[in-house]
């Protein structure tokens, strides 16, 4: 089967995900090709996900901080009124710079809405006003709506208490006037769009580019898409971190960002798995049974990539799901308990700092998992984002080594027992939840270490994953390769302490147990 060019690694999804008629698809790349200055397409992207972040902040999941504990009734939503208020400013005046010009037509148009006295007049205006034949009608309408809510969300702060329903009424509001937008409506989950989701790492592409099945192509391309798109969010999120007046503004994108990464990793333990299958099954389908007899080992070592593949996704949408709980949940307050402005700044870099680190990790694990013999992209080319890799790594190994340790114990406790024990129910949903431990943190430390019993370790590991009922062979063997894993993980903590990043920055057993505890809570 011929290889795919990299190009389709993203084109197909850029077009196929948009959720845009194809004529308005023609006219928005060639307006956007005509837009003179340099910076347009920091411009494009910081308006599009701001306008997706009113829906998904309106959304109490998307917040960070713990769930709250008061039923809506009873919240007071000023706070998050104000992080609304600010960003329709934001907003409002990223539409200014993407009309350039044509800004004039528009205050001109607002002009003659205080002029004009006939009624049939005033209600043509209107019509014209919102048409949406080309993007700048298009934004055109933003440009007035957006007016006209921030108008509103003024008025609404001056009151004592801002309940539920009001503050829900200007949000969906708002949230509506972007899903009818024609051309610059980005509320569809997993889409991509051509003038900024463009992947430009050379290692990247060239990873993409070794996949042989198209269905597995378009799966892998849609994660590395998402992963990079986060990393845009996260770079975003710290500009506005990094100014007192517009750090409150970093709630709306960290919403868009925790929501899609929430549905990447639903779209990856749901349905990956059965995607990667099917596509297996036509390529085998369309194969002639002599081509099959022929290419008998090519497509047996085909399907042993794509269970690893399949593997390799579905850690990451473990660690990603983990991450984001733990840096929402325990690292970030909620909008209404968020400190003054110059101390929420700090917080949010911080945080943001972690959030890369897990992307480029996430990043990195597929680069090697699909082309393990190329060069790595880098990513984490400045300091902090080296020592946030180290953190994360030294904080991975020791979690795993705690749930090795118990899974040692558990063991030791069990071997005077017989098989008979081994055999038991209890005994074997135990070792089936090391099993899913495994796969969730184990698997990518093991792969992308240089154990010297790495290829021991993994086959005790899959005959244990394999059997149907405990062999107490299999069993003594996974527990010695265990036992040996255990005490290679230690002598690779003391490694990962003596590098040159952590040396000014003590292990914190605290913030790696609260880890594993979420870990725990949520597996």
């Amino acid at each position: 089967m011929a290889r795919i060019t990299h190009r389709d690694a993203y084109a197909n999804l850029l077009r196929d995900t948009r959720g845009m008629r194809r004529d308005h698809a023609g006219a928005r790349e060639r307006w956007y090709a005509q837009l003179p200055w340099e910076h347009k397409e920091e411009s494009l992207f910081e308006l599009e996900m701001l306008l997706k972040g009113f829906a998904c902040f309106g959304n109490a999941r998307n917040h960070p901080g713990p769930p709250r504990r008061v039923p809506d009734v009873a919240h007071d939503f000023r706070e998050e009124l104000r992080i609304m208020r600010d960003a329709l400013m934001q907003a409002g005046d990223q539409v200014r710079d993407l009309l350039g010009e044509k800004e004039r037509a528009y205050v001109f148009s607002r002009y003659l809405e205080t002029v004009l006295p006939e009624d049939r007049e005033r209600t043509q205006l209107v019509h014209d006003q919102l048409a949406q034949d080309t993007p700048e009608a298009a934004l055109m309408v933003l440009r007035s709506s957006f007016g006209g809510y921030l108008e509103l969300a003024e008025g609404l702060l001056r009151l004592n208490r801002i309940p539920h329903r009001l503050y829900g009424a200007l949000q969906s509001t708002v949230t509506r006037e972007v899903g009818r937008n024609a051309f610059f409506n980005p509320l569809v989950a997993l889409e991509f769009r051509p003038e900024f989701d463009r992947i430009r790492a050379p290692e990247v592409l060239e990873a993409l580019h070794a996949i042989e099945s198209e269905a597995t192509h378009r799966l892998v391309a849609l994660t590395m898409l998402t992963l990079f798109r986060g990393l845009r969010y996260v770079s975003l999120v710290e500009r506005y971190a990094g100014q007192p007046a517009t750090a409150r503004r970093s709630y709306l994108i960290l919403a868009v960002l925790r929501s899609d990464l929430r549905a990447l990793t639903r779209f990856l333990f749901r349905q990956a798995a059965g995607i990667m299958a099917d596509g297996l099954e036509r390529e085998l389908m369309e194969a002639s049974a002599s081509d099959i007899r022929m290419r008998h080992d090519a497509w047996t070592r085909r399907a042993a990539k794509l269970l690893s593949l399949r593997r390799t996704l579905e850690t990451i949408a473990n660690t990603l799901r983990i991450e984001i709980r733990k840096t929402f949940e325990r690292e970030l307050p909620a909008p209404a308990d968020a400190p003054a402005d110059d101390l929420l700044g700090p917080l949010l870099i911080q945080a943001s700092a972690s959030l890369r680190a897990t992307l480029h990790h996430a990043v990195l694990d597929l680069c090697v998992e699909l082309a393990p013999e190329r060069a790595l992209p880098e990513l984490a080319s400045d300091e902090a984002g080296r020592r946030a890799a180290s953190v994360r790594l030294r904080r991975d190994v020791w979690m795993f080594k705690q749930i090795l340790r118990a899974f040692l114990a558990k063991a030791d406790a069990s071997s005077s027992s017989g098989l008979d024990h081994w055999s038991s129910a209890a005994s074997f949903m135990y070792v089936r939840e090391f099993l899913n431990h495994f796969r969730a943190i184990g698997y990518q430390l093991v792969r992308r270490s240089d154990y010297e019993r790495l290829d021991h370790f993994i086959a005790a590991i899959d005959h244990l994953r394999d059997a149907d009922l405990m062999d107490a062979a299999q069993m003594r063997d996974a527990v010695g390769e265990c036992r040996s894993f255990y005490e290679y993980l230690e002598r690779l903590l003391a490694q990962i302490n003596r590098r040159e990043e952590l040396r000014q920055i003590p292990f914190d057993k605290q913030t790696a147990a609260d880890t594993l505890r979420v870990y725990l809570g949520a597996a």
